[in-house]
């Protein structure tokens, strides 16, 4: 692939600011870290490339396998960073494809990103997206909301859901009312990955609405049921979100059943805080749940290969939002649950081999609702006129070669708000204090520009505020 010194230079400034390290370096190329400590010194080294669309070509419309990892850290995979954790089957899926540096979260918390993303709107449009995240059965996402699912339905796709829901509780919210034709998982934000035990201590594994036992790891179950679904026999499009619930606490990995039972005994005696897990967990156990995750994304690519649909089906791995306790996140500041950087960007990789070219790398801001439009336009969905999408389809820039315009990103959560334009970040946390920060200079958000930038501080202030006053208050 052709070199160009210019795009180096741009990726080590905007999307690898102050990383080092052999890890960050091989992430700088798209090599993995494993690759980039045996290559050969003075042996040439494989360049992704700035991404450029090949428009022109045509293709049928494409199965969409939407894959979500949770509490997924956005250098956590080899391919953004990390020097200790090993992805080779994610890193292989973005040299196959495109791999995105400034890709975002539409919340920096769980559900209230599901929420973005499934309608592709901002949380805060609706009553279940204020919870930041639901934690009871009193809110969820109101069936009669378009999604992203019910309206490729009706665009002609099957559609399916395997894994964390975690958009509201039976009986009145669940996939099968929001328009999935399946669903197999778990509707809470957690669960024991053995037991299946949720944070009140309920069962919570469903296949539709009814409990289904099965009492191996969680995260071999939705493999499995991916795998199985991907091998039918298709008669239309599909759309599958396949949502695991690895890498989010507990911290247990496959084989550790002595933690399992001991966490299972303490949710049971009526330990609230129990898979919280506050007393467990390791950098090396972190480190084998997301490479767990790797393999087992790995085998569900291996099936889709396998199958004959790998060319015509659209691949897309993000997480639902930044890391915490265990995760790499190197360079940003902040975590989940918070606005800044480490809390709501994600690594985002997206491979379509009949339309998208592999080995190349974006650099273009997006977040969770921009590939919500994005997905509606390519399946040839309508988005429903009475409920405006909040994000802007690329479908254009991915299949057309066209430019993105400048736009705001937007973000609220109780306590903070954020919105980045260009490379530019406006952030309040809870100190109530205006900060402004150069994201394509300090991704790190240390170098605060409020003070020598008041005009643009204003100006995007006045951005926040004009879209906050569309959204639905907090409630007290």
């Amino acid at each position: 692939m052709p070199q160009h010194d210019d795009h180096t230079s741009r990726m080590s400034r905007r999307a690898f600011g102050g990383a080092v390290g052999a890890g960050a370096a091989a992430a700088a190329v798209g090599l993995p870290a494993a690759d980039a400590a045996a290559s050969t010194p003075g042996a040439p080294v494989p360049q992704e490339r700035q991404f450029r669309s090949a428009h022109g070509r045509k293709s049928r419309r494409p199965n969409i396998l939407f894959i979500l990892g949770d509490d997924l850290g956005w250098a956590d995979l080899s391919s953004y960073g990390s020097p200790h954790i090993k992805t080779p089957n994610l890193d292989r899926l973005a040299r196959q494809g495109v791999r995105f540096t400034n890709s975002y979260s539409g919340s920096a918390t769980c559900s209230p990103t599901r929420f973005s993303l499934y309608t592709g709107r901002y949380p805060g449009r609706t009553e279940g997206g204020l919870a930041e995240p639901i934690a009871d059965r009193t809110v969820g996402l109101d069936p009669t909301h378009p999604t992203l699912a019910s309206q490729l339905r009706g665009a002609g796709y099957a559609t399916a859901l395997i894994g964390k829901w975690h958009c509201g509780y039976l009986p009145d919210y669940s996939p099968t009312k929001s328009g999935w034709d399946e669903f197999f998982g778990n509707f809470g934000g957690a669960l024991e990955y053995y037991s299946k035990l949720g944070l009140g201590g309920e069962y919570d594994l469903y296949e539709g609405d009814a409990e289904h036992k099965d009492l191996r790891y969680y995260t071999r179950i939705l493999t499995e049921r991916a795998r199985d679904y991907i091998d039918r026999e298709h008669e239309k499009p599909w759309l599958l979100n396949l949502n695991f619930t690895t890498p989010h606490w507990p911290w247990i990995a496959d084989g550790d059943t002595e933690v399992s039972d001991e966490i299972v005994r303490r949710i049971k005696a009526g330990d609230k805080s129990a898979l919280w897990h506050q007393d467990g967990g390791s950098v090396a156990k972190y480190t084998e749940m997301v490479e767990d995750l790797d393999r087992s994304v790995g085998e569900v690519l291996r099936t889709l290969k396998e199958s004959g649909q790998e060319r015509d089906t659209l691949v897309f791995f993000a997480s639902d939002n930044g890391g915490e306790r265990w995760s790499y996140q190197w360079p940003l500041s902040g975590e989940k649950a918070s606005l800044q950087e480490g809390g709501i960007r994600v690594p985002a990789i997206v491979r379509w081999p009949a339309r998208l070219d592999g080995g190349q790398v974006s650099d273009e801001p997006n977040f969770s609702p921009d590939w919500t439009a994005t997905l509606l336009e390519i399946g040839g969905a309508r988005p429903h006129p009475a409920y405006p999408l909040d994000g802007t389809s690329l479908a254009g820039y991915l299949l057309r070669g066209e430019e993105l315009s400048e736009r705001d990103l937007f973000w609220r959560v109780r306590g903070e708000r954020a919105l980045r334009r260009g490379d530019w970040k406006y952030y309040q946390g809870k100190s109530g204090q205006d900060q402004l920060f150069n994201l394509a200079e300090d991704q790190r958000e240390l170098a605060d520009k409020a003070r020598a930038e008041p005009e643009r501080v204003s100006a995007l202030r006045a951005a926040w505020e004009r879209t906050d006053k569309t959204l639905l208050p907090y409630r007290k």
